[in-house]
């Protein structure tokens, strides 16, 4: 296998499915990346994109490895959701309305992606994907280099893309220009219509190990080892979500998360309720998701205690497991997990935020209610 595929962290199976199809020529014209934020998605794209223009002279594959992974067009086309401009039609340039200062983030944002491919490129009120983004697609193709066998559009957060968007970017996909390859990085391709899936190869990303994230965190961001590896455990898989994490004050995280759960469990809901309001404020994305990842993760502490297991990830409060398995020993942990699925896919669809949050602390507090 291509030693450039050993840069990427963990994703095995995702590289071996790649791997085959560069060596055999036989190259889809457009491919979906499906996997969690902040697994390796879109250094996947871009190594994959660097296999497949390898050359036979060394200097010319350095000098396309290095335009390609610096993302300059029209050697790559990036395409990341952007906010709107101030009067901005759907016959504008992209960009061409947006101020300075906004131009200037986005210029900043990619340059970071470039060096950083698990950087996550954060624009204010970039909330979608536009179809003035998908419609550049077309000055893109038009335009040739002789150096390259095959040129990549790559859609980051594909699933932001409007209906309009989408059914012109449907356009491209019915009718692939030759040489070019799409590829979709998505945490949701069940926003994107039907057609598209159908037209795309798809690609499944894993959650990385914490060992993974560890290195990640150490290598791409500059985290102390000691720091990196205890954040690691708590990221579900996510590079993005340690990250997040590394931004709040960690400890102050997981003390709150116990007193999230022993209101709720008390079934002092005023209590429980303003706790988790504090956290949302305190939350990166002010999302549920943050603390919910970690009520998770106590939840698997619960059964790690009540087996005898003897490795926590709330070492600090160990206590709070074995009171919990003294009083509540016929808790289904399983079903605990499922309900709070449930309520994470709930903030996905944009149910009200309050109703998502009563729902989490109601959930909680069955527990004391059913034993």
């Amino acid at each position: 296998m291509n030693q450039l595929w050993d840069k990427i962290p963990g994703q095995i199976r995702a590289k071996e499915i790649l791997a085959k199809i560069c060596e055999s020529r036989r190259v889809p014209h457009a491919f979906l990346f499906c996997g969690n934020e902040g697994v390796g998605k879109f250094f996947t794209a871009i190594q994959f994109a660097c296999i497949l223009n390898q050359k036979s002279d060394q200097t010319k594959s350095d000098s396309i490895f290095h335009k390609i992974s610096a993302l300059q067009e029209p050697y790559l086309k990036l395409i990341i959701p952007l906010p709107r401009g101030k009067g901005e039609t759907g016959d504008d340039n992209a960009t061409e309305k947006l101020s300075k200062d906004v131009l200037l983030t986005i210029a900043e944002e990619i340059g970071e992606k470039s060096k950083n491919p698990y950087h996550k490129i954060s624009v204010e009120d970039a909330n979608n994907i536009k179809i003035n983004s998908i419609r550049e697609i077309t000055k893109f193709v038009n335009t040739t280099i002789d150096e390259l066998d095959y040129r990549f559009v790559i859609i980051e957060d594909a699933h932001l893309m409007n209906d309009q968007a989408q059914n012109a970017l449907l356009k491209n996909l019915e009718e692939p220009p030759e040489g070019i390859i799409f590829i979709l990085l998505t945490t949701n391709k069940n926003k994107l219509l039907q057609t598209i899936q159908s037209r795309c190869w798809q690609i499944n990303f894993e959650p990385l190990s914490a060992g993974l994230i560890k290195t990640v965190l150490v290598k791409y961001f500059f985290i102390e080892q000691e720091i990196a590896s205890r954040i690691s455990f708590f990221a579900e898989g996510s590079v993005t979500s340690a990250k997040n994490l590394l931004n709040t004050d960690f400890n102050v995280l997981l003390a709150k998360t116990i007193s999230f759960l022993r209101f709720s469990l008390g079934k002092k809901y005023n209590l429980a309720y303003n706790e988790l309001s504090i956290f949302l404020k305190q939350s990166p994305d002010g999302s549920i998701k943050q603390i919910t990842q970690l009520i998770k993760i106590w939840f698997n502490d619960v059964a790690r205690n009540k087996y005898s297991l003897i490795q926590y990830f709330f070492e600090d409060y160990k206590e709070t497991l074995v009171k919990f398995n003294e009083r509540f020993n016929r808790t289904r942990i399983l079903e605990i997990f499922n309900s709070i699925d449930k309520l994470e896919e709930s903030e996905d669809k944009n149910i009200n935020l309050n109703v998502v949050c009563l729902s989490l602390i109601f959930e909680i507090a069955s527990i004391s209610i059913r034993n």
